[in-house]
């Protein structure tokens, strides 16, 4: 349960202020850290009943505004293994890429996440602390059941939050949950503690289940601008080889991979 003392201590009217700047059109990440109050911001969306559920709803970055044949790349780490074959040809041919890391994740390879932590190429995503869908009324997504009250969507978003902030030296930009869900009322949250909900254009492995025919031709048929997702802890999966496949071919094309930001 989160306390204030676990937190750094400011004022309600702060916490309230970055989710009025979200809604204005300000960035999330533009939004004072100090400011930021967990616990002010669960007790202010305590009574608030969502309208929507799924995967791109207002508030959720799922695409970028590209200039010519640009695409960003987004891995989930969600529990187990690293796949390094991956990360070496994402590393090999310069591409950048969000690394989405879930805290099961960082417990089974704290090393390697500072390493990445340490690479330029590379941005620490939150991917939440257990890894379910965000949710304050408990509401599922393939059969996993959503965290089931504000408070518990402060603590999915936060505690993950406060570790990598201490991995990387700063704040995570972007939150993906657990399989990708969100209500309406949880995208509120993520903005008012400060990060960017991020969604994604292309679903480039299912899960880690698809070959890696598949994988390949689901990135090279992605649209520009669109944001692909995939996985990163499935080393025997067909994601890597894909990948592997696609990137060269594609650079060799003319494409570029950016941030989800489209940023070089």
């Amino acid at each position: 349960m989160i306390t204030r003392r676990a937190f750094l201590t400011a004022t309600a009217v702060g916490s309230i202020a970055a989710g009025y700047a979200w809604r204005a059109g300000v960035p999330a990440a533009h939004a004072d850290p100090n400011a930021i109050d967990p616990p002010s911001v669960a007790m202010t969306n305590k009574r608030r009943t969502p309208a929507q559920w799924g995967m791109a709803l207002p508030g959720i970055t799922t695409s970028f505004a590209a200039v010519g044949r640009q695409i960003a790349l987004t891995f989930d780490a969600c529990d187990g293994a690293c796949d390094d074959a991956l990360l070496d040809t994402l590393q090999r041919n310069g591409v950048p890429a969000v690394l989405m890391l879930n805290s099961k994740w960082l417990d089974k390879n704290p090393d390697r996440a500072r390493q990445l932590a340490g690479n330029p190429l590379f941005e620490i995503g939150n991917h939440g602390t257990r890894h379910v869908p965000l949710s304050v009324t408990g509401r599922s997504a393939y059969g996993i059941a959503g965290t089931r009250s504000a408070d518990e969507v402060v603590n999915e978003v936060w505690g993950n939050h406060q570790r990598l902030t201490a991995l990387t030296g700063r704040a995570p930009t972007w939150f993906r949950p657990g399989t990708a869900h969100y209500d309406d009322v949880a995208v509120e949250i993520v903005h008012e503690l400060g990060e960017q909900p991020l969604g994604f254009t292309v679903n480039a492995d299912n899960g880690a289940t698809a070959s890696a025919a598949a994988v390949r031709s689901n990135v090279m048929n992605a649209a520009p601008g669109s944001i692909v997702i995939a996985h990163m802890n499935h080393p025997q999966s067909g994601t890597h080889a894909g990948f592997a496949d696609a990137i060269p071919a594609m650079q060799t094309a003319g494409w570029q991979f950016v941030t989800p930001t489209g940023r070089v």
